[in-house]
C-alpha cells in the first residue's frame, strides 16, 4: 500500500509512523508512507496556505490553491483521498479495515480554522473525524488514521491473528477482555486460574466472557446502550 500525507507539519506524522511497527513495516516495503509539505505546493514568494474567511469570523481558512496541486501530483488510478476533519464520520474499526483493502490513500490534513470547502467538493473521497473534539491540526488525526491502517496490512503484525481478537474486531465488535502474564501471582494478585488449566476451550469462553463485561461497563454503547 501507498500513502501521502500532505500537511504543513509532516514532521508531526513522521515521527510516530517512522517508528515501532509501523515503522519497521515501511523498512520492510510492506507499506510505503510519504510526508509532503502544503507549502511546497504554493507558488507565491511567502508560501501562503491560509487566508481570511469570506463572510468573516475568527481564524484563518486555509487556501485551496495548493491542495489542489498537491492532490493533482499525487493522485493516481485507484487513489482515495481522505480529508481530517472534526466535521467528518467517524472513525472505526471498520472503517480501517476497508481503508486497508485500499492501494493508495492520499490524507489531507486542515489547520487554522478550516479548509476552504472546494477542496472538500472536488478532490475529497472521504471525510474522516477521529473523535469528538478539536485538535490544533489533522495531521496527529491522520497518524492515528495511518497507524490503525497500516497495521492490519498483511505481515505486519508478528501473528496475524492479533488483529482479528482485538477490540472492535471480529463479528461482535466488542472490546477485548484482560490478559495476563509471567509471574502467575505478583502484589498479592494471581491470574485467573481458567488461563493456566490449558484448557483452550473453557480459556476461550472466559475471554468472551470477560469481554463483553469490560463492553458492558466501559462502552455499553457497542452493545445498543445495555448497561450492567
Amino acid at each position: 500500500m501507498k500513502i501521502d500525507i500532505v500537511t504543513i507539519f509532516p514532521e508531526i506524522a513522521r515521527g510516530p509512523l517512522g517508528t515501532s511497527i509501523v515503522g519497521r513495516a515501511a523498512e520492510a516495503g510492506l507499506v510505503e508512507i510519504g510526508y509532503h509539505d502544503l507549502r511546497d505546493y504554493t507558488t507565491d514568494r511567502h508560501r501562503q496556505v491560509d487566508d481570511l474567511p469570506y463572510g468573516g469570523g475568527p481564524g484563518m481558512v486555509m487556501k485551496p490553491e495548493p491542495f489542489f496541486a498537491a492532490v493533482a501530483d499525487l493522485r493516481r488510478e485507484g487513489s482515495k483521498v481522505v480529508m481530517m476533519t472534526p466535521q467528518g464520520l467517524p472513525f472505526r474499526q471498520a472503517v480501517a479495515e476497508d481503508l486497508s483493502r485500499e492501494s493508495h490513500l492520499v490524507f489531507l490534513c486542515g489547520h487554522y480554522e478550516g479548509v476552504d470547502h472546494r477542496v472538500v467538493e472536488a478532490l475529497v473521497d472521504l471525510e474522516l473525524s477521529i473523535g469528538d473534539y478539536v485538535l490544533t491540526n489533522g495531521t496527529l488525526a491522520a497518524a492515528v488514521v495511518v497507524d490503525a491502517v497500516a497495521r492490519l496490512l498483511p505481515g505486519v503484525l508478528g501473528d496475524g491473528r492479533s488483529a482479528e481478537v482485538e477490540s472492535f474486531s471480529g463479528e461482535g465488535r466488542h472490546l477485548e477482555g484482560p490478559h495476563y502474564t509471567r509471574p502467575a501471582e505478583y502484589a498479592g494478585r494471581r491470574v485467573p486460574e481458567v488461563l493456566l488449566s490449558g484448557n483452550h476451550a473453557a480459556i476461550a469462553a472466559w475471554r468472551e466472557q470477560e469481554g463483553l463485561a469490560r463492553t458492558r461497563r466501559n462502552r455499553p454503547d457497542l452493545l445498543g446502550g445495555v448497561e450492567v
